[in-house]
């Protein structure tokens, strides 16, 4: 381990960069698994208001469980390198979601 800090990012603005750094280690490991969970948050919002300006609407599945909105969409998710479809809406400010099945190897 060299004995001088990372360099960060050219793209994190320097206020953020400047209170990363009074951190302590165990913050920061909270900062970066927060950061790991926003991201995957608003990528998961993206993709939602992506398919709602366009106008679709995911039926790849017939049978909703129960629970799962008309308007939920489907994403897919890849966990251990495997991957899985997912239903997915929003309630209120809120993103859920629920599991629907493996992605077979011919999708």
């Amino acid at each position: 381990m060299s004995e001088e800090p990372p360099a960060p990012p050219a793209a994190l603005p320097t206020a953020v960069v400047d209170a990363l750094a009074e951190l302590t280690p165990a913050k920061l490991r909270d900062a970066a698994a927060y950061a790991e969970a926003l991201a995957e948050h608003e990528e998961c919002e993206d993709r939602l208001e992506a398919a709602e300006t366009r106008g679709e609407e995911r039926e790849q599945f017939e049978d909703r469980p129960d629970g799962v909105p008309a308007k939920a969409t489907t994403t897919t998710k890849e966990i251990n390198g495997n991957r899985y479809y997912y239903w997915q809406w929003r309630d209120g400010e809120k993103i859920r979601s629920q599991y629907e099945r493996p992605v077979s190897a011919d999708e």
